[in-house]
């Protein structure tokens, strides 16, 4: 019988301008030490833990990290400075601390993974870092104003001062909040594992873990205002682009997928049949789309 071979996983932490950031590392034993090097930018309300499968299935093959941002995860939760804290939660912030840790490990290139919140913290790295992105596979991670579902605009548009504004994001961070993230647009319920949305509410349940997620929503139209920059950006530098989408997103609709190729002509495109969290039931097709894809591109002539 023939036994897989599967990476040895490590976990540790960094400490980032005063900040203690987990993160999940696979060792590539049989790819050796120049083994290509995926960074993993998670989404909301989730962190590295989302990427489990998909670091068993390709880190024996590459190098993989997947940190926690701050507030998320294993990561530490800086007292927010709405609530008198000094950490500000912004996106600008969660890209400063990535930026950090992204010197800190000394990587200086890599193919990254954009879902959800890792768009807007990953395409703020890109715009200060072109030299660092050999790659970009982007999953239901929004950069086009026509990717934002009627709900989402919605959503964007709470301001703190509106009534009842800061309770409508505070009724998304509860379980039954959560479990329709994942839920929805899934066509085979029975592939869906529980654990996702579990571990998610687990730690949006620890104390101090909300005001965060609070701050950050009220922020999210500061991506809606950087979405011409970032398509000029990608105009600028065309970077061999990957996007496997979740079709039945309720929050980042097909057009947005589409919408990319206006910018990058060049991409490959891949829709499938799933919700937001694509890789909970289309891991087994959306391997393959990433190995090939990682393979051609590290060593493409001029990358």
């Amino acid at each position: 019988m023939t036994i897989l071979a599967f990476p040895r996983i490590v976990h540790r932490y960094l400490d980032v301008d005063g900040v203690s950031i987990f993160y999940r590392e696979s060792i590539p034993v049989e790819a050796g030490p120049d083994a290509p090097v995926l960074l993993l930018l998670h989404g909301f309300p989730s962190a590295s833990h989302q990427f489990r499968r998909l670091i068993d299935a390709i880190g024996n093959r590459y190098r993989v990290i997947a940190p926690d941002y701050p507030g998320f995860g294993h990561s530490e939760v800086p007292l927010p400075a709405s609530a008198g804290g000094n950490f500000a939660y912004t996106f600008d912030q969660l890209a400063d601390t990535m930026e950090g840790f992204v010197k800190g490990l000394g990587l200086d290139r890599f193919v990254s993974y954009l879902f959800d919140f890792g768009a807007p913290v990953g395409f703020r790295l890109a715009t200060r870092h072109p030299e660092w992105f050999a790659g970009l596979i982007i999953q239901n991670g929004n950069a086009y104003e026509e990717g934002l579902s009627d709900g989402a605009r919605d959503f964007i548009a709470l301001r703190p001062e509106q009534p009842d504004a800061e309770q409508t994001i505070r009724d998304l961070l509860t379980l039954s909040g959560t479990r329709f993230q994942y839920e929805t647009g899934i066509g085979q319920q029975e592939l869906l594992a529980p654990d996702g949305w579990t571990l998610d509410q687990h730690f949006l349940d620890q104390p101090g873990r909300k005001q965060p997620q609070v701050d950050l929503a009220f922020d999210y139209h500061s991506n809606v205002a950087r979405y011409s920059e970032w398509q000029a950006w990608l105009r600028q530098h065309r970077p061999r682009t990957l996007i496997v989408w979740g079709k039945d997103d309720p929050f980042f609709p097909e057009p947005g997928a589409h919408a990319y190729l206006r910018d990058l002509p060049e991409a490959e495109l891949h829709l499938l049949e799933t919700g937001h969290f694509a890789l909970e039931e289309k891991l087994p097709e959306i391997v393959p789309l990433i190995a090939d894809f990682v393979d051609r591109t590290w060593h493409a002539p001029g990358r």
